[in-house]
């Protein structure tokens, strides 16, 4: 008997803005303070570790926001997001209330409260509440225009994916549901 094929669906990167934002907020800005501070003759104390430390951070969290895949096979849906891994049975998706939606109309659909999760402008990836009464959601977003929602039958938790292709994935939820 052979064994479904799993579908990968793209995620489209984060835009090149969120990536220079982040390497001037984590990287460029602290170590530029030690520097000011060394400079002014009033020298840090422990900046010689915070000099290896930061760039280190920085090279992971830039990593982090590589990691991100959509993948379905054997009737589950696999969501790396960041540090995040979601596996959810396609069984437990509403896909028939699935919609794709642009987040800058439908407001109540974006991230507020981030409750676990790894967020910057440009990128979103984790456990966030929503504005709307607060719902819960599991974010993986990079483009806020192109939004895969899906929220799971039992009512406690909701996806949020920006994928290439958001439609794709539509059509093979609901298929998979048949």
């Amino acid at each position: 008997m052979a064994t479904p094929q799993a579908q990968s669906f793209a995620v489209p990167p984060p835009p090149a803005w969120a990536w220079w934002l982040l390497v001037g907020l984590a990287g460029v800005l602290p170590l530029g303070i030690i520097g000011l501070l060394t400079l002014s003759g009033n020298p840090a104390h422990g900046a010689a570790p915070a000099l290896f430390i930061i760039p280190v951070l920085l090279v992971l969290l830039l990593l982090t926001m590589r990691r991100r895949s959509v993948m379905l096979q054997n009737g589950v849906l696999e969501i790396r997001a960041a540090l995040y891994t979601q596996n959810v049975a396609v069984s437990e998706l509403d896909a028939e209330r699935a919609r794709i939606v642009d987040l800058a109309e439908r407001t109540e659909l974006k991230p507020l409260i981030k409750t676990n999760g790894f967020s910057t402008p440009g990128f979103t990836a984790g456990y966030f509440r929503l504005r709307e009464h607060f719902g819960k959601a599991f974010c993986l977003l990079t483009d806020s225009q192109k939004v895969l929602w899906l929220p799971r039958r039992d009512g406690t938790t909701q996806y949020l994916l920006s994928l290439e292709r958001p439609q794709a994935l539509l059509d093979a939820l609901r298929a998979g549901n048949r």
